[in-house]
């Protein structure tokens, strides 16, 4: 695909921007240097570039719209979630942000949607700052060149202005800033936000709707390791802050991909992306290497502070928690540069439990899996969306509803199905607190969490003895070498067990009161493999 053909995919978007104003398919060093000229950003001691968002510091997901148009009208689970919006209303800020990028330098960036090219999409991102072009550069799979001089029509265009405000009067809007998905156009538009989330999220959203309607493959919101000697691999789900990326990144295994990718039954498991987004909040070389050498030339930052030596400072959370950063996925030394990986032996729910109940490991049957699968329950952690600032309570169907334009039964059913072909274990982990609920007790260690799933992917953790839990309904190893057997049964580390039973009670009832008013027809078996309060 030449210039000029990008200039016409352009111009069929309303786009037209003066001749030597497209910038296509820059390096990353050419992006730094343009992102620093243009003063979008300062360049860290470690090399990395780190750029302030702003208001944004968050995805929004109250100004996130799936344009209702008739060919998806039948077919999106509309609601709180996926929200409509008219093509009028479409039309509207498309235009507007069409005319306001015409009067700019554009940075144009052609990439993948797919490691495995048989189920990959072609998305065309236009951005505005040449830092954004940077990071999703690093988040899409890259293309080779030849597939780069083969690319033709892209299958979706996104365009990106964050400094475009939105009309807020406009029919549906909600503020100045707006995420509108087009299937019918084949195009998305990310405007008056520079939050990078945003670019992000509605690649996986569009595949989330592609992936299962066209091509029958299950697309999740995980992270995927795989075992260097015996391949065998283990995908991790859960929503932003419960760890996916973090216990993903072990040194003893190969990174796949930090947190989407598609399974196809018979198959495998690819990486829908080109890269990692990482929280920054505490990162230490001690805790997390991989991920702490990662941020380097290359990457890009977001709301990290630096002190005067230009050093990033990852305890200072003062422009938000929510401290990112997106590098390549061969920043990581270990990694599946192929990004493709055998079918699932063992599948990880992670939960990050603000009350302190859940045990840091259970095994799940199948029937449980799908229980917990539909429920996605988690807290949602300080900075990962506005507003958020002390965890809170949530029930994510599939651990990443806010991404799922399909009804949550879509992809369920295509999970329990590849389970029950591939005979998978499955286990729900707990990467929240311990010893008492947040204000009381504390977040369980990372080392302990490692064990704990070390021993899951290994197989050793089933030579432990087992005991069951009746108010949440599942199987508890009383012992794991290297972590208390106190902190194993949630119980024997809380001062009161009264109050313990209690909390534990409560939390059960809002798994019940979930079910209930969401999935109600469901299976007998399905729901009699939850929690009894």
């Amino acid at each position: 695909m030449s210039t000029t053909s990008v200039t016409q995919v352009l111009a069929d978007h309303g786009v037209h921007a003066a001749e030597g104003s497209i910038h296509v398919d820059m390096v990353p060093a050419e992006l730094v240097e343009c992102a620093l000229a243009r003063k979008e950003g300062k360049l860290a001691s470690n090399g990395s570039l780190v750029v302030e968002t702003g208001k944004y510091t968050g995805r929004s997901p109250k100004d996130r719209f799936v344009v209702d148009t008739p060919d998806v009208h039948d077919k999106i689970a509309w609601g709180n979630v996926n929200v409509p919006i008219s093509q009028e209303s479409y039309e509207k800020v498309r235009d507007g942000v069409a005319a306001y990028l015409s009067e700019r330098d554009i940075y144009v960036v052609r990439g993948l949607a797919g490691a495995d090219r048989g189920h990959a999409r072609k998305f065309m991102v236009t951005c505005e700052r040449a830092s954004q072009a940077l990071f999703i550069t690093q988040l899409l799979v890259r293309p080779t060149d030849e597939e780069r001089a083969a690319y033709g029509e892209p299958d979706f265009t996104i365009l990106t202005a964050p400094g475009y405000k939105c009309d807020a009067s406009i029919e549906g809007l909600n503020s100045e800033a707006a995420v509108l998905v087009n299937f019918s156009e084949r195009t998305v538009i990310v405007a008056g936000t520079e939050y990078s989330g945003e670019i992000k999220k509605s690649v996986f959203s569009v595949m989330n709707y592609l992936l299962p309607v066209e091509d029958k493959v299950l697309p999740m919101h995980c992270s995927a390791s795989m075992d260097p000697k015996t391949h065998d691999t283990a995908v991790f789900f859960g929503l932003s802050g419960t760890g996916k990326t973090t216990l993903s990144a072990d040194p003893k295994r190969l990174l796949i991909g930090d947190d989407e990718h598609g399974w196809a039954m018979g198959e495998g498991i690819f990486n829908i992306e080109g890269g990692c987004y990482a929280k920054c909040d505490g990162l230490t070389e001690e805790r997390e290497p991989e991920i702490f050498r990662a941020v380097k030339f290359g990457a890009l930052c977001e709301n990290v502070i630096l002190d005067d030596k230009r050093q990033p400072d990852y305890d200072d959370v003062s422009l938000t928690q929510n401290t990112r950063v997106g590098y390549p996925v061969e920043h990581i030394p270990n990694s599946c540069l192929e990004g493709v990986g055998g079918e699932p032996s063992v599948v990880i729910f992670l939960a990050c439990d603000a009350f302190g109940v859940l045990p840091p490991i259970s095994r799940l049957s199948a029937d449980a899996a799908m229980y917990h699968f539909v429920s996605g329950f988690t807290s949602k952690v300080a900075g990962t969306e506005l507003g958020i600032k002390e965890p809170v309570p949530t029930f994510s169907a599939l651990f990443g509803e806010p991404f799922m334009p399909l009804d949550p039964m879509v992809y369920a059913d295509m999970l329990g199905e590849r389970i029950a072909e591939g005979k998978t274990r499955v286990y729900l982990v707990n990467t929240g607190w311990v010893e008492g609920s947040y204000g009381v007790g504390h977040r369980i260690p990372l080392v302990y969490n490692r064990i704990n799933v070390n021993a899951a992917l290994d197989g050793s953790l089933e030579n432990a003895e087992f005991i069951h839990d009746d108010v949440f309904n599942l199987d508890i190893p009383t012992s794991c070498p290297g972590v208390p057997d106190d902190v194993m049964v949630p119980w024997k580390c809380w001062s009161s067990k009264d109050e313990y039973d209690a909390t534990a009670k409560k939390l059960a009832g809002m798994f019940q009161e979930n079910f209930e008013k969401k999935y109600a027809h469901l299976p007998e078996n399905v729901k009699n493999a939850g929690p009894r309060a």
